[in-house]
């Protein structure tokens, strides 16, 4: 029986394989522990951990200090700390590339998910201890690239070619992302604000180790990784044909990078934005004082949950009068949507006046990301799994993946300036990336459609 007749006899749960929940569920836990480490992190580096008291006591602090001062100049604790948390965050979508090359040509993609998982596992726990941060970080990069290009192919491994739920799937496993994405900061940004960093990072390595046990509960649903090592003769050299669509993806890598590095300021400088340089009060009859800063990363994911069913919707009303946008061209409004996020902040510092500027901005700031978002990622990940060769797909989706990576290094550069220029300056810098992205993309649609076929 070939695969794909595997595939539409496997068992189905609402309309879609019974793969999809332990996959769904199993990302949820992982995002889970990702997004709660990530809510702490520079504001872990900042007020506690490079702190000249307690920085030394890091093990290769001193090193990794020297290096990032040799290319960028002396750093201060917050310009350090976005540095850092640029390599962190980039890293970890590079070493994907490495994990979905090891996947498809050794390990498979089911066993190196689990390498995966327990790496990172490790790592969160480890970061209970302030003399190891670096080493914890490490395991944390290289447990994400076994784990991340290797589940989201999976998703893709569950559907035969020119399945229709493909897309629908992977709109539903993003949603999986964003619930575990939307409670990390209240849990993990919770109890490390108000109890202590370490109890925080360790809920982010409980996440971890319950996503672990659901992928393994879930084994027997999950598509077969020879589906993948087979769809061509082992050793056969790609055909001009998949090379033509590699290079098409490879085209949009530039502009989708800095689509990340200016979307994932949100964990950064959004942060130290909040912190700062926002009025958090709020008055409720059942409950009065300052929301906390962590919360404010749980904006993001909710708005998923609200607006994916919207943007769908919208989608499908468009398919009708038959003027939905390309994929390509979703994209390159998904980097606009950014843009247009940044001048809301913008116009919330010239609106305080050098005051405080009310948390309802960053409301505004949040839901416009948020759609920005839905245009770019999940269909972009959609599009990997349609237009990849079968036989190099997780390594595909690892490069596609890497953008992010690159993305981090160069938003870790540009939250760098954070102390360094105006406040409004900072964020029409970011503006001004996000929409060169986006003509970017645009500028490509048009070629690019017959290759995509999107």
């Amino acid at each position: 029986m070939t695969a794909e007749a595997a595939s539409a006899k496997s068992p189905q749960l609402f309309g879609h394989p019974k793969g999809l929940t332990f996959l769904f569920a199993t990302e949820m836990w992982e995002r889970f522990s990702y997004y709660g480490m990530r809510a702490l992190l520079v504001l872990y580096m900042v007020k506690h951990l490079l702190q000249p008291e307690r920085a030394e006591t890091v093990i290769g602090y001193g090193a990794l200090k020297s290096g990032l001062e040799f290319l960028f100049g002396p750093l201060g604790i917050q310009p350090l700390s976005s540095h850092i948390y640029g390599l962190y965050t980039a890293l970890v979508y590079l070493t994907p590339v490495l994990g979905g090359l090891i996947a498809d040509r050794w390990l498979g993609q089911r066993r190196s998910v689990i390498v995966g998982a327990v790496l990172m596992a490790i790592g969160h726990f480890m970061m209970a201890f302030e003399s190891l941060f670096l080493f914890a970080l490490a395991a944390l990069i290289l447990g994400n690239g076994a784990f991340k290009p290797n589940i989201s192919t999976q998703v893709g491994g569950l559907y035969a070619p020119g399945d229709p739920r493909r897309d629908r799937a992977f709109s539903i496993f993003y949603v999986g992302i964003n619930i575990g994405a939307f409670f990390s900061p209240l849990v993990c940004g919770t109890l490390g604000e108000i109890y202590g960093w370490h109890y925080g990072f360790a809920a982010a390595g409980i996440g971890m180790l319950v996503g672990t046990l659901i992928y393994v509960a879930g084994w027997h649903t999950l598509p077969p990784d020879e589906r993948m090592r087979r769809a061509g003769k082992p050793g056969a050299p790609l055909d001009r044909e998949e090379w033509r669509r590699i290079l098409a993806l490879a085209t949009l890598f530039v502009p989708v990078s800095l689509f990340w590095a200016t979307y994932e300021q949100q964990g950064n400088t959004i942060a130290l934005f909040a912190d700062t340089q926002t009025d958090r009060t709020l008055n409720l009859l059942i409950w009065q004082g300052q929301i906390p800063i962590t919360w404010f990363q749980a904006f993001n994911p909710l708005m998923i949950f609200a607006f994916t069913p919207l943007v769908i919707a919208l989608w499908a009303w468009q398919a009708r009068r038959r003027n939905e946008p390309s994929t390509v061209v979703k994209m390159a409004l998904g980097c606009f949507g950014v843009a247009l996020a940044n001048l809301v902040l913008l116009a919330a510092v010239w609106q305080a006046g050098g005051g405080k500027a009310s948390w309802l901005w960053l409301v505004g700031y949040f839901a416009i990301i948020t759609i920005g978002e839905l245009y770019l990622s999940p269909i972009g990940l959609s599009l990997v799994t349609k237009v990849a060769p079968a036989r190099v797909v997780s390594l595909v989706m690892g490069l596609w993946l890497a953008t992010s990576f690159v993305g981090n290094l160069i938003g870790g550069f540009l939250g760098s300036f954070w102390s360094v220029v105006e406040t409004g300056q900072f964020f029409m810098m970011i503006a001004v990336v996000a929409a060169f992205a986006g003509a970017a993309i645009l500028a490509f649609s048009r070629p690019l459609q017959p290759i995509l076929k999107t």
